[in-house]
């Protein structure tokens, strides 16, 4: 069955009273609909993923539009170079340049099989680079504030042992709401996680943690079947979804006072970076967190790094460093 080309009319501008002139078909048309066709029918790619290579490819014909190029063997290095940093200069990150230009040579290597081009001209073309962005964290007091969930009933408990076991271990949103009751070693305190790539590890539990676990499982009782394997429940005796333990955090900064909106991943960071700046060890961090490699657990000694520069700058009498007019 042949697939329908997308008019041309949707991808220009209209002819109106406002805009008599109108404005030429963007070029490509026919290989953007073979290829849109091809990650539908062949690759079988999500629809939003579909979506995102459109929206990518589009800003390419629009681009080489403005440029007169019509034939995609007219497409230089030169010009995707350019397109990267015209974008760059629109406000495009280093992060979306990166995932235009993925979407660009996957595009190109499917035109090179078609026969419709000679050369990928998108290989070896990088993105400007994005500022790496500390992940944001909750001093000790903050994050004692924030898990010290108060009350008695079904969903306080659980509220308080689920924060308290994410903090206490360092757990992904996703690790905690997977869990099951057969997954905690009561008599070792320790927790069995699945991980990224369904890696497990082995962590610890602290004594807060498990001491408000306990309280959890006997209030766990009133709304969930013995046969229900899931740690944390609803009241309607469910696994927890990943949405409701985000829309309860959310709910909870603000009955717990918290200046910010806390996130489960903000609890994750939290645990990492104060392990850190207690023990010191990098590897042992980066075990307890799961990390495949060393240098994502990495941004966490920038962050350690800027606790100590903050107390040496409040406790040194001759610390005013960003002051000192002389100071180079």
């Amino acid at each position: 069955m042949t697939e329908q080309l997308p008019p041309d009319h949707k991808l220009s501008s209209p002819t109106s009273a406002e805009n008599p002139v109108a404005v030429p078909a963007l070029p490509f048309a026919h290989e953007l609909a073979a290829f849109l066709t091809y990650m539908r029918s062949e690759k079988q790619f999500s629809p939003l993923t579909q979506q995102n290579y459109q929206r990518d490819l589009e800003k390419f014909r629009n681009y080489c539009a403005q440029k007169n190029l019509t034939d995609l063997n007219l497409v230089a290095m030169s010009h995707v170079r350019n397109a990267v940093a015209h974008l760059h200069r629109e406000g495009l990150g280093g992060k979306s340049l990166q995932r235009w230009l993925s979407s660009l040579r996957s595009f190109f290597q499917f035109c090179i099989r078609r026969g419709w081009m000679k050369n990928n001209v998108a290989d070896g073309i990088s993105a400007p680079k994005s500022p790496k962005l500390l992940p944001k964290t909750m001093d000790v007091d903050q994050t004692a504030q924030f898990v010290a969930v108060e009350g008695d009933d079904f969903i306080n408990k659980r509220d308080r042992a689920l924060l308290e076991l994410i903090y206490s271990s360092g757990l992904r949103l996703a690790e905690v709401t997977s869990l099951n009751l057969n997954d905690i070693d009561w008599g070792e305190a320790m927790l069995t996680v699945t991980g990224k790539g369904r890696k497990t590890r082995l962590l610890p539990v602290g004594a807060m943690a498990i001491a408000a676990l306990k309280e959890w499982l006997v209030a766990r009782r009133q709304y969930t079947q013995d046969n229900e394997p899931a740690l944390f429940t609803t009241q309607r005796g469910g696994r927890i979804s990943h949405r409701a333990v985000q829309m309860r955090m959310q709910q909870l900064s603000i009955t717990q006072g918290m200046d910010n909106p806390i996130h489960p991943h903000m609890l994750r960071h939290s645990f990492a970076s104060h392990m850190l700046e207690s023990s010191g060890d990098l590897r042992l961090v980066q075990e307890l967190l799961g990390h495949a490699n060393i240098s994502t657990t990495q941004i966490y000694t920038h962050l350690d790094f800027q606790h100590l520069a903050k107390v040496y700058d409040k406790a040194h009498p001759r610390a005013g460093r960003k002051t000192d007019p002389d100071a180079e």
